[in-house]
């Protein structure tokens, strides 16, 4: 199913085909520190993205890079260099009542001073890296 979003301004429109409709709460310092908060995102088997002389991209490590509005700011993807997939920010869609929280990552560097509630996987940055390995 097509979901569709746009940054703050306007100026970067995308299309997604989402794996799912469960979000992946991050919370490792990289992910906070980008977007001021836990990153919440879901992962696209397709994107279409309009607009994309306004995207600045950043390579936030060897294996991954993070877009955003070159204009207002608005984180849009982080997207994994190999296999080339991309996890979209929550925020940027227009229908947010698909979503529901599926997983929590790198919980050992929440700051604390919140907590989500529901019975969902809660794994710690090691737990989540091996998981990555299998």
């Amino acid at each position: 199913m097509k979901h569709q979003g746009q940054c703050l301004c306007g100026e970067v429109k995308l299309v997604a085909d989402l794996a799912e409709t469960g979000i992946h709460a991050c919370h490792c310092s990289i992910c906070r520190t980008w977007s001021s908060s836990p990153l919440f995102a879901v992962t696209a088997t397709s994107l279409e993205l309009s607009g994309q002389e306004h995207i600045t991209v950043y390579a936030s490590s060897d294996w991954a890079e993070r877009g955003f509005c070159g204009t207002c700011g608005t984180s849009l993807f982080y997207r994994l260099k190999e296999p080339n997939q991309y996890i979209v920010c929550c925020g940027v869609f227009e229908d947010q009542s698909v979503f529901t929280m599926e997983s929590e990552i790198f919980v050992d560097e929440n700051p604390g001073g919140y907590a989500f509630a529901g019975d969902h996987p809660r794994l710690t940055g090691e737990e989540f890296l091996a998981s990555m390995q299998d």
